[in-house]
């Protein structure tokens, strides 16, 4: 790096150096103030709910719009958010919600005099509305579609310039009340609800700012944006009207101001981290994680993630529309030294498919094992028609630069498929924000690809291959489904899925599902994540999950700690 940009990064981060609490006790021993100092090295992409799909954009934007529930960062339970209670009737297709009264959205000159009004039931149907309306602002429809009542049918209504009567699932009861209802029995429903694509914003954000929306939050929640200057530095700082309390009685949040910075130096924000001028470090360097893990000097928390890496394989276009090839491709690659030299240990190989390792009831010994075999990739690339990789095109292996071991992984896997096929691979780096859309596009060949959950449950990754998410124009780009699968055998068992209740049934469903995925190789899983991040000692309350998922409103930090008291 040269001399003068390293001097400004380290500069911007040193910036960020928390000021000291102001010491402001609570009940239950906790105290107010301080800014929480963190850096997300992946691009954001945006920030708003309905075109929200990156963890790191993630980090930010829950700290400042919520749902009306949530997911309970201990253990991933729902939990009530904007809504304070809600009954299911006995066809559980009818889910009512009693919003809180005491919520308000966050000053913004997008309001009448840049004062933030109450949050009604309105509110939330002109969100779930606007869920279900294609535009340049929506990649989430997926959520409910052939879910909500009447959503299929104002999406389409919408896309054709028809007239429409909107959602008819979706209704204000009164002021303070909003009933959904459900085509079929969905058991996750509620989850759907905690996803980020059913945060709650003001009609008023998009129609004052437009496309800035991405990039402007207004939400109800603990934090409101106060600076954002992209690729540098977001401050959000407390706001003052927020509904919450904790079990203490104590008003919420407890600390003063969140800054982030985008940093993509992995080893700067590690110095960073270790002088203090980071509350937390997530993704640690891989050259130093085995000395980092062993430390004393900071928190040091640990769990299997709930995510899944994979590579692409463009099995619409010559190679890879051979199955075989891409089984030859999946065959040669070692997951377990993938794991084991590359990435430290800090993973686990996928041998069982794309669906992460921790639900108790999902079958995984009925998936077929991916197994390493050399011997037999060589066979069936030979049966392709291209023994010894004789007469293969070179093949650009793209990964995006800005992730935990992306580049490494790739080269290991490039050494292994041209050791063990014959193949000439090439590794191709870009930024996060060109490799994204070149995958979304589908100009990608073969590309590194991740997922963590939306929600804890194995649809969620098979989610990414039902056919019904891929847009009708293949020009158009297709940000869930990104490897345009569609066979109706897969799409049928994950449709019986998503209506069965029983949960046995329903997780032989999923199983079948991935099972019929692997038989056609569409993508290659390589292995599941396992999450590791530093706390500096005096951060309270933020325990960890297999979603990362962050939720700041109780956080606090310790000012005897802290003081070296």
């Amino acid at each position: 790096m040269p001399r003068i940009a390293f001097l400004f990064l380290v500069g911007l981060l040193a910036c960020s150096t928390p000021e000291r609490a102001r010491e402001r006790e609570a009940a239950g021993g906790r105290f107010y103030g301080g800014v929480f100092n963190m850096n997300e090295g992946d691009d954001l992409g945006s920030l708003f709910p309905l075109s929200l799909t990156r963890s790191s954009a993630h980090h930010i934007a829950s700290q400042v719009y919520e749902g009306l529930v949530g997911f309970d960062q201990h253990d991933l339970t729902i939990r009530p958010g904007l809504a304070a209670s809600w009954t299911v009737d006995d066809t559980r297709t009818v889910y009512t919600f009693k919003i809180r009264s005491d919520v308000r959205f966050h000053d913004d000159t997008c309001f009448a005099d840049g004062v933030g009004r109450v949050l009604t039931a309105k509110d939330v149907v002109e969100s779930f509305t606007a869920l279900c309306t294609p535009g340049e602002l929506n990649q989430l429809f997926w959520l409910f579609q052939d879910k909500v009542r009447g959503a299929n049918a104002h999406y389409a209504a919408v896309l054709a310039g028809r007239p429409t009567p909107g959602v008819t699932g979706i209704e204000e009861v009164d002021p303070g009340t909003v009933r959904i209802t459900l085509t079929t029995p969905y058991p996750n429903f509620l989850q759907i609800l905690a996803h980020q694509g059913c945060w709650i914003f003001p009609k008023e954000l998009v129609a004052h700012h437009g496309p800035d929306a991405r990039w402007h939050p207004v939400g109800t929640g603990p934090f409101r944006l106060k600076r954002f200057v992209r690729g540098e530095v977001l401050v959000l700082e407390r706001w003052p009207a927020y509904w919450g309390r904790d079990e203490h009685g104590n008003k919420l949040p407890f600390l003063d101001a969140v800054r982030c910075t985008f940093v993509k130096e992995k080893e700067v924000e590690l110095q960073q981290f270790e002088k203090g001028n980071l509350s937390m470090i997530y993704e640690l360097p891989l050259d130093r994680t085995r000395e980092l893990m062993e430390t004393t000097a900071y928190q040091l928390q640990t769990i299997a993630g709930l995510t899944v890496q994979f590579y692409g394989l463009d099995h619409h276009h010559p190679p890879f529309d051979d199955v075989r090839i891409r089984k030859a491709i999946s065959m040669a690659i070692d997951r377990q030294s993938l794991v084991d030299t590359v990435l430290k240990g800090l993973a686990v190989p996928a041998y069982h498919g794309v669906v992460a390792p921790g639900f108790a009831d999902y079958p995984y010994d009925s998936v077929p094992e991916l197994v390493y075999d050399p011997e037999r990739a060589a066979s069936l690339l030979a049966e392709a028609g291209h023994p010894g990789g004789s007469g293969m095109p070179g093949i650009y292996l793209q990964v995006n630069s800005d992730g935990f071991g992306y580049i490494r992984v790739a080269e290991a896997v490039q050494e292994m498929l041209s050791r063990n096929l014959g193949l000439r691979v090439i590794t191709s780096v870009l930024p996060a924000e060109q490799h994204y859309e070149r995958v979304e596009m589908g100009r990608a060949r073969i590309w590194r690809e991740g997922w963590i959950v939306d929600h804890p449950d194995p649809e969620n990754f098979l989610a990414l291959f039902y056919g019904q998410s891929v847009p009708a124009d293949t020009t158009a780009p297709s940000y869930l489904n990104s490897t345009r699968y569609k066979d109706p055998g897969y799409d049928s068992l994950f449709a019986r899925a998503l209506r069965t209740p029983e949960s046995t049934e329903r997780m032989q469903l999923l199983a079948a599902a991935e099972r019929t995925l692997m038989r056609n190789m569409i993508v290659a899983p390589l292995y599941h994540e396992r999450s590791v991040r530093l706390l500096q000692p005096w951060v309270r309350d933020l325990p960890i999950n297999g979603m990362e998922l962050r939720d700041l409103r109780t956080t606090w930090f310790d000012p005897v700690v802290r003081s070296g008291g």
